[in-house]
């Protein structure tokens, strides 16, 4: 499945931690871009190109200052939008639909979302009913999604990076080259 990631409404200097999160979340986890839209952040494109030289793998971020124009060409591009959010159906009910579909938009919003972004998506989960944390809400829903595959080993080979991490029970075993 191609998962990309829409980061609403980024305000700076508020929410640069966060949505460096959401992109290290989605990057991690198997997404293979994230979008955002809000405030223009150049440093958040060069933070992720700076990780993507160093550690590997593909994942690209693109400011796109017009979400909802953004989100009806992916829908044009046969991409499904998932929206998460506390009001949405749950999770695992939501899963298996999913999952059936090969492009999917996620959203993950910001301090408010617009209620046109409900509206133009075709699905909208909540992980919980209770506030809780977008970086939370996208990790637990690609694992969902991934079905625990990011979590192996062999997924980790895939990023091919100058830095690697050995595990280890104890201490840390970083490896580059």
């Amino acid at each position: 499945m191609e998962i990309e990631i829409l980061r609403l409404g980024h305000r700076l200097p508020r929410d640069e931690r966060i949505s460096t999160h959401v992109a290290l979340v989605a990057r991690a986890f198997g997404a293979n871009s994230m979008a955002y839209s809000g405030q223009h952040d150049e440093g958040l494109s060069r933070s992720l190109e700076r990780l993507g030289t160093s550690w590997g793998g593909q994942f690209k971020v693109e400011y796109m200052p017009k979400y909802k124009s953004y989100i009806k060409e992916k829908k044009e591009q046969g991409f499904s939008i998932a929206h998460l959010s506390m009001y949405g159906i749950p999770l695992p009910e939501a899963v298996p639909k999913i999952k059936k579909k090969q492009k999917l938009l996620l959203i993950v919003g910001g301090e408010h979302v617009p209620p046109d972004v409900y509206h133009l998506s075709d699905f909208n989960i909540s992980v919980t009913n209770q506030p809780h944390s977008e970086v939370a809400a996208l990790a637990i829903t690609l694992d969902r999604l991934m079905d625990g595959k990011e979590l192996e080993r062999s997924f980790d080979k895939r990023f091919k990076g100058k830095i690697r991490i050995e595990p280890s029970e104890k201490g840390k075993e970083i490896i580059e080259g």
